[in-house]
C-alpha cells in the first residue's frame, strides 16, 4: 500500500530521482520475469518515454501495438518508425462494439454504470446507480455510479457502454500475454485519472499479486516530466501533438469530451474537424457521433 502522502512526495521530486525511481521498477520487473516481459505501446507520448526508459536497460525488449482502427494516422505512422513493435488487432471493428453495446461517453465509471442501469429489471439496482444506498446483495454499502447531473442519460436514444476498451484493447493485450507469456509495462500516471490513482495506491508501480500483473513505472511522474524528458533527450515523437492534441488515445472515444470543453472551450471533435476533416465526417455521419455529442449539449465542429 502505497499513502497519498507518499504518493505525494513521490510527485514533487525532481526529475532526475524519479527518472532512477522508474529504472529501479523496471529492472525490478524484468528481472522477476526472467526478461518475459513487454511494453504496451500506443504511439503516444508517455509509452514512448516508457519504452526509451525499458531499452536504456534493456534494448531487446519488444514492443506491443494494438491497432484497433481508432488511431489518428500520425500515430500509425510513428508507430512504423519504431524497431521491434508487434501489432496486435481485436476481434470486433469500433462499430461493431458500439451497434451491440453502446457508446462510450463522458467516463469508463458513468459508461459502465448507464449499461448496467439499462440492462437490469431490478429496481433496486437501477436505484444504487443513481442514488447509492446499501446493496442488498453484498451487504455493502454502495456510491452512486451515474452522478446526479447525468441522471438525463438514462434516457437518451442510445445505448451507453465502457465494453469498447475491454474489446478493443485489454482483450487482444491478454490473448498476446497468453501465447508470448510476458507480463506488461505501461505508461499510465495517477494524474490521468482517479481510477490509475487508486490503483497506484493500492499496489504501487508493481503490481505482481492482481489477477493480471502488470508494471506502471511512470505512476508518480506528470505530463510535465514527460515531455521535459522527450525534449532533453532528444526523443522523437508523434507529430500528432504538433496539431494541438493533447492526448491521443481512441479518436473516436467520448470519454473526458465535456472536461476539454469545459476547460479550453473547444473539444477533440472539433479539432478533428480541422485536422482530419475525412476522419470527423466518418465518425459524425456514419458512427452516428454527432447525435450523441449534440445529446450532450457539446459542440461537433
Amino acid at each position: 500500500m502505497i499513502s497519498p502522502a507518499e504518493l505525494k512526495k513521490r510527485q514533487a521530486l525532481p526529475l532526475g530521482d524519479k527518472i532512477q525511481m522508474s529504472l529501479e521498477r523496471i529492472e525490478e520487473w524484468y528481472e522477476a520475469w526472467d526478461g518475459q516481459v513487454y511494453v504496451a505501446f500506443s504511439g503516444g507520448k508517455d509509452s514512448t518515454v516508457l519504452l526509451h526508459l525499458v531499452r536504456s536497460w534493456f534494448p531487446d525488449v519488444p514492443a506491443v501495438f494494438v491497432d484497433t482502427g481508432l488511431e489518428y494516422p500520425e500515430i500509425k505512422s510513428f508507430v512504423k518508425t519504431t524497431p521491434n513493435v508487434t501489432t496486435i488487432r481485436p476481434k470486433m471493428p469500433f462499430n461493431k462494439v458500439i451497434d451491440k453495446y453502446g457508446y462510450p461517453v463522458v467516463s469508463k465509471e458513468i459508461s459502465m454504470g448507464l449499461d448496467r442501469y439499462r440492462n437490469t429489471n431490478s429496481k433496486v439496482q437501477r436505484d444504487l446507480r443513481l442514488y447509492g444506498g446499501i446493496n442488498p446483495t453484498s451487504g455493502k454499502k454502495q456510491r452512486p455510479t451515474i452522478p446526479k447531473k447525468w441522471h438525463y442519460l438514462t434516457l437518451a436514444p442510445f445505448d451507453c457502454s465502457e465494453k469498447c476498451c475491454n474489446i478493443m484493447k485489454k482483450n487482444p493485450f491478454s490473448k498476446y500475454e497468453k501465447s508470448s507469456g510476458r507480463k506488461p509495462l505501461i505508461g499510465t500516471m495517477t494524474t490521468d485519472s482517479s481510477i490509475r490513482r487508486i490503483n497506484y495506491l493500492k499496489t504501487g508501480c508493481l503490481a505482481f499479486n492482481t489477477p493480471k500483473p502488470k508494471a506502471t513505472p511512470l505512476s508518480f511522474w506528470d505530463e510535465d516530466d514527460v515531455w521535459t524528458y522527450l525534449i532533453t533527450q532528444n526523443i522523437p515523437y508523434s507529430k500528432i501533438y504538433l496539431m494541438g492534441y493533447d492526448r491521443t488515445g481512441c479518436i473516436f472515444c467520448m470519454f473526458g469530451v465535456h472536461m476539454e470543453q469545459q476547460k479550453t472551450g473547444t473539444n477533440r471533435f472539433v479539432r478533428m474537424k480541422r485536422t482530419h476533416p475525412k476522419l470527423h465526417a466518418y465518425c459524425m455521419d456514419k458512427l452516428g457521433i454527432r447525435d450523441v455529442l449534440e445529446y450532450l449539449n457539446l459542440p461537433t465542429e
